[in-house]
Protein backbone atom coordinates (compact mmCIF):
# COMPACT_ATOMS: atom_id res chain seq x y z
CA UNK A 1 0.00 0.00 0.00
CA UNK A 2 1.31 3.43 -0.95
CA UNK A 3 2.29 5.71 1.91
CA UNK A 4 0.92 9.21 1.47
CA UNK A 5 1.92 12.64 2.73
CA UNK A 6 -0.08 15.85 2.55
CA UNK A 7 2.36 18.78 2.39
CA UNK A 8 0.99 22.29 2.26
CA UNK A 9 1.83 25.97 2.43
CA UNK A 10 -0.91 28.22 3.75
CA UNK A 11 -0.59 31.98 4.07
CA UNK A 12 -4.01 32.69 5.55
CA UNK A 13 -5.29 29.34 6.82
CA UNK A 14 -7.57 28.44 3.90
CA UNK A 15 -5.19 25.92 2.33
CA UNK A 16 -4.40 24.52 5.80
CA UNK A 17 -8.07 23.64 6.33
CA UNK A 18 -8.23 21.79 3.00
CA UNK A 19 -4.94 19.98 3.71
CA UNK A 20 -6.12 18.83 7.12
CA UNK A 21 -9.33 17.49 5.60
CA UNK A 22 -7.44 15.62 2.86
CA UNK A 23 -5.06 14.12 5.44
CA UNK A 24 -7.94 13.02 7.66
CA UNK A 25 -9.97 11.51 4.81
CA UNK A 26 -7.01 9.73 3.23
CA UNK A 27 -5.35 8.65 6.48
CA UNK A 28 -2.17 10.46 5.40
CA UNK A 29 0.62 12.09 7.34
CA UNK A 30 0.67 15.89 7.19
CA UNK A 31 3.49 18.43 6.92
CA UNK A 32 3.25 22.21 6.88
CA UNK A 33 5.71 24.05 4.65
CA UNK A 34 6.58 27.01 6.89
CA UNK A 35 8.59 29.95 5.60
CA UNK A 36 11.68 30.78 7.63
CA UNK A 37 10.38 34.34 7.79
CA UNK A 38 6.58 34.22 8.26
CA UNK A 39 4.49 36.35 5.93
CA UNK A 40 2.78 39.39 7.41
CA UNK A 41 -0.45 40.87 6.12
CA UNK A 42 1.60 43.61 4.42
CA UNK A 43 3.82 40.94 2.80
CA UNK A 44 0.73 39.38 1.24
CA UNK A 45 -0.74 42.59 -0.21
CA UNK A 46 -0.83 41.67 -3.91
CA UNK A 47 -1.93 45.21 -4.81
CA UNK A 48 1.41 46.57 -3.54
CA UNK A 49 4.09 45.88 -6.15
CA UNK A 50 6.76 46.23 -3.45
CA UNK A 51 5.21 43.72 -1.03
CA UNK A 52 7.26 40.62 -0.29
CA UNK A 53 4.91 38.25 -2.12
CA UNK A 54 4.78 40.54 -5.17
CA UNK A 55 8.57 40.80 -5.33
CA UNK A 56 8.99 37.03 -4.95
CA UNK A 57 6.45 36.25 -7.63
CA UNK A 58 8.01 38.72 -10.07
CA UNK A 59 11.27 36.77 -9.81
CA UNK A 60 10.88 33.14 -10.96
CA UNK A 61 14.26 32.34 -9.36
CA UNK A 62 13.05 33.41 -5.91
CA UNK A 63 13.30 30.57 -3.39
CA UNK A 64 12.06 31.62 0.06
CA UNK A 65 13.75 29.62 2.81
CA UNK A 66 11.76 26.95 4.63
CA UNK A 67 11.92 26.90 8.44
CA UNK A 68 11.36 23.20 8.99
CA UNK A 69 12.58 20.03 7.32
CA UNK A 70 10.22 17.19 6.44
CA UNK A 71 11.44 13.96 8.00
CA UNK A 72 11.76 10.77 5.99
CA UNK A 73 10.31 12.13 2.74
CA UNK A 74 11.74 9.08 1.00
CA UNK A 75 9.17 6.82 2.71
CA UNK A 76 6.27 8.39 0.79
CA UNK A 77 5.15 7.15 -2.63
CA UNK A 78 2.46 9.76 -3.10
CA UNK A 79 2.49 13.37 -1.96
CA UNK A 80 -0.40 15.78 -2.09
CA UNK A 81 1.02 19.31 -2.27
CA UNK A 82 -1.29 22.22 -1.52
CA UNK A 83 -0.89 25.96 -1.78
CA UNK A 84 -2.78 29.14 -2.56
CA UNK A 85 -2.59 30.31 -6.17
CA UNK A 86 -0.52 33.49 -6.44
CA UNK A 87 -0.36 35.23 -9.80
CA UNK A 88 -1.76 32.13 -11.55
CA UNK A 89 0.96 29.79 -10.24
CA UNK A 90 2.20 28.24 -6.99
CA UNK A 91 4.11 30.50 -4.59
CA UNK A 92 7.85 30.11 -5.11
CA UNK A 93 8.21 28.49 -1.66
CA UNK A 94 6.69 25.41 -3.30
CA UNK A 95 9.68 25.33 -5.68
CA UNK A 96 11.94 25.58 -2.62
CA UNK A 97 10.18 22.54 -1.14
CA UNK A 98 10.36 20.51 -4.35
CA UNK A 99 14.04 21.33 -4.88
CA UNK A 100 14.90 20.34 -1.29
CA UNK A 101 14.14 16.62 -1.71
CA UNK A 102 14.47 13.80 -4.23
CA UNK A 103 11.01 12.99 -5.57
CA UNK A 104 12.27 10.50 -8.18
CA UNK A 105 9.63 7.87 -8.96
CA UNK A 106 7.03 9.54 -6.74
CA UNK A 107 3.60 10.86 -7.65
CA UNK A 108 2.74 14.41 -6.66
CA UNK A 109 -0.89 15.45 -6.68
CA UNK A 110 -1.43 19.18 -6.59
CA UNK A 111 -4.31 20.96 -4.91
CA UNK A 112 -4.76 24.66 -4.53
CA UNK A 113 -7.02 27.30 -3.10
CA UNK A 114 -7.94 30.44 -4.93
CA UNK A 115 -10.34 33.31 -4.79
CA UNK A 116 -10.99 33.03 -8.50
CA UNK A 117 -7.95 32.29 -10.65
CA UNK A 118 -7.23 28.85 -12.06
CA UNK A 119 -4.18 26.59 -12.06
CA UNK A 120 -2.77 28.30 -15.14
CA UNK A 121 0.62 26.72 -15.94
CA UNK A 122 1.26 25.68 -12.33
CA UNK A 123 1.90 21.97 -12.97
CA UNK A 124 4.15 22.75 -15.93
CA UNK A 125 6.18 25.29 -13.94
CA UNK A 126 6.56 22.99 -10.93
CA UNK A 127 7.76 20.11 -13.14
CA UNK A 128 10.94 22.14 -13.65
CA UNK A 129 11.75 21.72 -9.93
CA UNK A 130 11.69 17.91 -9.82
CA UNK A 131 13.40 15.04 -11.64
CA UNK A 132 12.06 13.84 -14.98
CA UNK A 133 10.65 10.63 -13.49
CA UNK A 134 8.50 12.44 -10.93
CA UNK A 135 4.85 12.38 -11.92
CA UNK A 136 2.99 15.63 -11.23
CA UNK A 137 -0.80 15.57 -11.48
CA UNK A 138 -2.81 18.78 -11.60
CA UNK A 139 -5.33 17.82 -8.98
CA UNK A 140 -8.09 20.05 -7.76
CA UNK A 141 -8.62 23.74 -7.33
CA UNK A 142 -10.81 24.70 -4.40
CA UNK A 143 -12.47 28.09 -4.95
CA UNK A 144 -14.91 29.76 -2.63
CA UNK A 145 -16.99 27.54 -0.43
CA UNK A 146 -16.06 23.90 -0.16
CA UNK A 147 -17.42 21.06 1.83
CA UNK A 148 -15.73 18.08 3.38
CA UNK A 149 -17.93 15.97 1.09
CA UNK A 150 -16.45 17.68 -2.02
CA UNK A 151 -12.95 16.93 -0.75
CA UNK A 152 -13.87 13.34 0.16
CA UNK A 153 -15.30 12.68 -3.32
CA UNK A 154 -12.14 14.05 -4.92
CA UNK A 155 -9.81 11.99 -2.69
CA UNK A 156 -11.92 8.85 -3.24
CA UNK A 157 -11.76 9.35 -7.02
CA UNK A 158 -7.97 9.54 -6.90
CA UNK A 159 -7.84 6.16 -5.18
Amino acid sequence: MAKTLVAYFSASGVTKAVAETIAEISGSDIYEIKPETPYTEADLDWRDKTSRSSVEMQNPDSRPAIANKADNIEQYDRIFIGFPIWWYVAPTIINTFLESYDFSGKTIILFATSGGSGFGKTAEKLKESVSADTKIIEGKLFNGSLSDQDIKEWVDNIG
